[in-house]
This record gives structure tokens, sequence and C-alpha cells, in this order.
């Protein structure tokens, strides 16, 4: 048994919303080897559901363009959860008009980042938006 079980922190805990599995299985994967517990949704409301939900979430990745409900829609619900007020919420899309970019950061979104991304730069954003040095 290993001294370090004991000393290590909870692991930060990411809701990855994005209806394209290849997208979010690339994306659970990183996060995973990263060092972070991820829960993968297929849809807005599924994404709503978990957040609804008073399961501890470190940060929340949203892909715009899903069935059911938007990214936008879901962040402006999370905006609108007591208990998810500050939550950190960074936009993940193919979909990078401004208009989309603006209406993220007017609803509250922490970031917003265009599909590709780099993996590299993501991680770091993550770690800022979560206080991990």
């Amino acid at each position: 048994m290993s001294g370090q079980d004991h000393q290590s922190p909870p692991q930060k805990r990411i809701l990855v919303a994005d209806d394209e599995p290849h997208i979010r299985r690339i994306l659970a994967t990183f996060l995973e080897a990263s060092g972070f517990d991820v829960v993968e949704v297929v849809d807005g409301a599924a994404a709503m559901d978990q957040l609804q939900d008073t399961s501890h979430y470190d940060l929340a990745l949203l892909d715009i363009m899903m069935p059911e409900h938007t990214g936008l829609e879901v962040l402006d619900f999370v905006r609108g959860l007591t208990h998810r007020k500050g939550l950190p919420v960074v936009i993940l899309t193919a979909k990078g008009q401004d208009a989309d970019r603006e209406a993220a950061f007017r609803l509250g979104a922490n970031d917003f980042l265009t599909k590709p991304f780099s993996p590299k730069k993501l991680l770091a954003r993550i770690h800022d938006l979560i206080g991990i040095s």
C-alpha cells in the first residue's frame, strides 16, 4: 500500500457535454489522463439534469450545438441555479461566430474556445479556472 493514497487531494470533477461521441471521448480520455474525474453527457437536457443535481462539479465544458438544449441554454440555466452560480463554464464549440462568443460571455461563460482546440491550452485554462497551479 502506498502512502500517496492518503495524501492526494480529491480529484477535480468536470462535466463534459457534447453530442459528438468522438469529441466527448477525446476530451474524457485527455482529462482523465490529466487527473480529472469526468462525467460525460450527450445533450443539453442531460447536462441540465446533472447540474441541477447536488453532485459536486469543479467545471463544466459545454458544446453549443447539442440536441434538446444548446450549450448557451445550459449556461443560462446554470447561472440561475443558486448552488452553481460560481461554477466555471467553458464553451467549447466548432461554432465560433462573434455573436455566439458575445452571447456566451453575456450569459456568464468563463471562456470560449473553438474546435479544433489545443489540449495544452484547454488544460492550462482549466487549471486557471479551478485554481490548480
